[in-house]
């Protein structure tokens, strides 16, 4: 398997003269990665499901996720305030090029149907976020379990100063965006 972080380090080489960079710390490089989901309805109608939500996700992160409650009440989607209505993990460091690495290398060519990642997905910050609809496209899970497939968001954070920038450094890295098609 390709190491991201080797691919980050070889980044700046690539993107130097395109973007005039001096030094290496004024090349983009990756901050953290966030991974998160909303449980909603699921969780009201059956318990279990929050846990199970919550060990798939540690399994696939390699940290246990935290929960996010609900800030107020609101009364017409019977909602209460404090009542668990997702889960959040954020990756730094090891952990957080772990995770890149399989998912570039392993769960993203897995998803159905795929041609690429959008470059409109970067946003003007130079970060990426990517909804993957199906858990099981990583290896961690069990695919005998079926029945409860859960989708989730995936943000990768940059310190890319703008969009043209962050699309470049994500393609260095190794990011399958799309290929644009000249007439």
């Amino acid at each position: 398997m390709i190491d991201i972080k080797e691919k980050e380090t070889k980044a700046y080489d690539a993107l130097k003269t395109r973007f005039g960079y001096t030094n290496k710390l004024a090349a983009p490089r990756l901050v953290k990665v966030v991974v998160s989901l909303g449980t909603g309805k699921m969780t009201r109608t059956d318990k279990k499901k929050n846990e199970f939500v919550k060990g798939r996700l540690a399994k696939i992160t390699g940290q246990i996720p935290s929960e996010r409650s609900a800030k107020k009440s609101i009364a017409s989607f019977k909602l209460r305030e404090g009542e668990v209505i997702g889960h959040s993990v954020t990756l730094r460091k090891g952990r957080m090029y772990d995770f890149l690495s399989r998912l570039i290398n392993i769960a993203i060519p897995r998803i159905r149907d795929f041609r690429g990642l959008s470059k409109e997905s970067v946003d003007e910050m130079g970060n990426l976020t990517i909804g993957v609809k199906e858990h099981n496209v990583f290896p961690e899970t069990s695919e005998e379990e079926l029945k409860d497939v859960f989708g989730f968001a995936v943000t990768i954070v940059t310190t890319a100063k703008n969009r043209e920038e962050g699309t470049a450094f994500l393609e260095s890295i190794g990011v399958p965006f799309k290929k644009t098609e000249t007439v």
